[in-house]
């Protein structure tokens, strides 16, 4: 029974945002009585159960070169973690600003998968598919007397916005930049008081038990000739320190205004701004797409290491500062992949042979793969 099952939901919803709410009635002594009731002397009486040390752990492995961005993230989980964030508001809303390629969407992927375990564990909408107004509707659902009115349905995932018992909701918003004028503007009152009602008033999404990030290219190019500048002889001569950061946050801004209402920028808690790839970190994003290549082998008990030479190959090949990140998962695929997908039809391994480890090697121009070892375990 739908009908049902949406008021069962709509009654935990309600029971949790009156839960959190209630905090900001008690007294001090009704709060330390509480306190110890829940937790014991000592404990941290919160919603949230995870590991802040683990999860950044795990944000500073896989995103490579944002370190401001991945230290901005990390003490936004702590105030999450400590469930002192206002409770008639989202946990935290931020935008992730930055070119292509540099690891804004998978920053978000790589939270979901370090927070739940899984890296689509997140309410993701993409807003380049929200570019015509009337698509307003995918948001705050059908207004009344208008097809699907009365279900209140949108492309929202209400499961995955309000997360689990004891850890909180992930939500993004991609390319915020390609939605139309009207869907931002119907994002504003989640931003305000966390709560979505839809256009014919039969259904609520909360968003108070959700992380909301959005990520957006607006500023891209003159960030590029901000960077390029900023690597110059002379501008590294005579730039004071640490003044570079902020002259990306002046752009994003500057971006961020030219485009959006300010409204709508002045209810963003935190804007971080993503640098371009760096080539020092070239070797460091082949290996990890390496490594995600290896755990995809390890059904077919196979592991590839790379020869220094070719990783060199496919630096060279594949880095390129515009296109970022996915321009050497490219030139892996080109030199790694295919490669070793042919090696693997022309020479399949024998039934029941255990783990076996390939050297890949740049010869005469080619990519081939010598078996140096059987992977122990």
């Amino acid at each position: 029974m739908p009908f049902l099952n949406d008021m069962l939901a709509d009654s935990a919803r309600r029971r949790k945002d009156a839960e959190a709410l209630q905090a900001e009635t008690l007294s001090a002594d009704d709060v330390v009585t509480a306190h110890r009731a829940l937790s014991g002397d000592g404990g941290l009486n919160s919603r949230f159960r995870f590991d802040v040390d683990l999860v950044a752990s795990h944000l500073h492995r896989d995103i490579i070169g944002q370190s401001a961005a991945v230290e901005a993230v990390i003490d936004m989980l702590r105030i999450v973690r400590a469930d002192i964030a206002d409770p008639r508001r989202p946990l935290y809303t931020s935008l992730l600003m930055g070119p292509t390629g540099v690891g804004k969407t998978e920053l978000v992927r790589v939270l979901a998968r370090a927070i739940h375990g899984d890296a689509d564990a997140l309410c993701r909408v993409d807003m380049n598919t929200l570019s015509q107004e009337h698509y307003a509707a995918a948001i705050s659902g059908a207004p009344p007397g208008y097809v699907g009115s009365k279900e209140g349905r949108t492309i929202l995932d209400q499961d995955k916005i309000e997360g689990s018992a004891d850890k909180p909701g992930i939500v993004l918003f991609d390319e915020l930049e390609k939605a139309s004028p009207e869907v931002v503007l119907s994002l504003l009152n989640i931003f305000d008081n966390g709560l979505l009602t839809t256009a014919s008033g039969e259904r609520t999404y909360s968003f108070r038990n959700a992380i909301i990030f959005m990520t957006s290219n607006l500023g891209a190019e003159e960030l590029r000739r901000e960077a390029e500048a900023a690597g110059r002889p002379w501008r590294r001569l005579f730039a004071a320190a640490g003044a570079a950061q902020p002259r990306a946050q002046a752009i994003a801004q500057k971006a961020l205004l030219g485009r959006f209402p300010p409204e709508f920028v002045n209810r963003i808690d935190h804007v971080d701004v993503f640098n371009w790839i760096d080539r020092a970190d070239v070797d460091t994003l082949i290996q990890l797409e390496v490594e995600k290549l290896n755990r995809r082998l390890l059904r077919h008990q196979a592991r590839i290491e790379l020869a220094p030479s070719l990783g060199e190959h496919i630096a060279r090949e594949g880095f390129d500062r515009q296109f970022g990140a996915r321009s050497l998962r490219r030139a892996v695929r080109r030199f790694v992949e295919i490669p070793f997908a042919r090696h693997m039809l022309a020479e399949p391994p024998a039934a029941g042979s255990p783990g076996r480890l390939y050297a890949a090697e740049l010869r005469h121009g080619g990519v081939s793969f010598r078996q140096v070892a059987a992977e122990k375990g």
